[in-house]
């Protein structure tokens, strides 16, 4: 499927992939994990990540099965959605006119999200082709897709034109990539004084080296998780400067905590998640920065 660009953005090739990122992609284009489709339905925002915020403990207290299981999927979609109202909402100020970047941008529900917002035209990447295709028609049923588009092109080289955008951001898919090469090319796209977020999973490196926890992370979700201290020295080599650092840990721990009590639901990584998490060795990190 080939995706027409935006006016100011040039057409770019099949992305250029590294065997590393084939085995992502492949995994990602095989993927139809209940927990990101089921949550996904209630609302057509499918959002691949996690949830923050204090959890309506009540939805355990339905005694009918069925509607209990409804009940638990509409509490986890409404706490992740909340997570992407987060993101959002530190992009601006930003205006209609503005071009935002959704960089690993899954099936498409932070793009929406910043566009329903805002107003502003959104290009979505994914290096899964499966995803773009699914968010695309998303848009399309939306009668957004003049505005929000999505794009199968590798987040370290899109393609897109040098300081095209006023925004741009990662949600929980830095750790499938170098964060030298990730930054450089949001400094590149980013217009001066414009604002790259990033909410991300990463290991607590003043502990040492990453914990088996971590460890097991990143064995289930195919990726390379990074230590703390990494983000903010390739951030200032690439001329993004935070003005704005939020620990999410102690909110992001009721939406684990909840989804391991999901039996339509569970992964097999809850437990371990929230033992990180409650160690100390793992952290869940909001960094808004500017390009200088």
């Amino acid at each position: 499927m080939t995706i027409a660009p935006h006016a100011d953005t040039k057409a770019a090739p099949v992305p250029t992939q590294s065997t590393y990122q084939n085995r992502v992609a492949d995994y990602w284009n095989a993927e139809e994990n209940p927990v990101n489709l089921e949550l996904g339905k209630i609302d057509d925002l499918y959002h691949h990540h996690y949830g923050v915020g204090n959890v309506d403990w009540t939805v355990l207290d339905e005694p009918d099965p069925e509607l209990r299981r409804g009940r638990i999927t509409t509490e986890l979609h409404r706490l992740e959605h909340a997570q992407a109202e987060l993101l959002a909402g530190h992009l601006g100020p930003l205006s209609a006119a503005d071009r935002v970047f959704d960089a690993g941008c899954g099936r498409g529900g932070g793009s929406v999200v910043a566009h329903l917002r805002y107003g502003c035209h959104a290009d979505g990447v994914t290096i899964s082709a499966k995803q773009a295709a699914f968010a695309n028609e998303q848009a399309r049923k939306r009668d957004i897709d003049g505005r929000v588009r999505y794009h199968h092109r590798n987040m370290l080289d899109t393609g897109f034109a040098t300081g095209a955008y006023a925004a741009s951001w990662n949600n929980e898919s830095t750790m499938y990539v170098e964060l030298e090469l990730l930054f450089a090319e949001h400094s590149r796209l980013l217009r001066r004084g414009g604002r790259y977020v990033v909410i991300t999973g990463c290991y607590n490196d003043t502990y040492g080296r990453a914990s088996r926890e971590v460890s097991q992370i990143n064995a289930h979700y195919i990726c390379d998780i990074h230590p703390r201290s990494e983000y903010f020295r390739a951030m200032a080599r690439h001329r993004l400067v935070p003005v704005h650092v939020q620990d999410l840990t102690a909110d992001t721990i009721p939406y684990w905590e909840l989804r391991r009590q999901a039996d339509h639901l569970v992964t097999g990584i809850e437990d371990t998640f929230l033992t990180a998490y409650k160690n100390g060795s793992f952290q869940y990190l909001l960094i808004a920065a500017d390009r200088v």
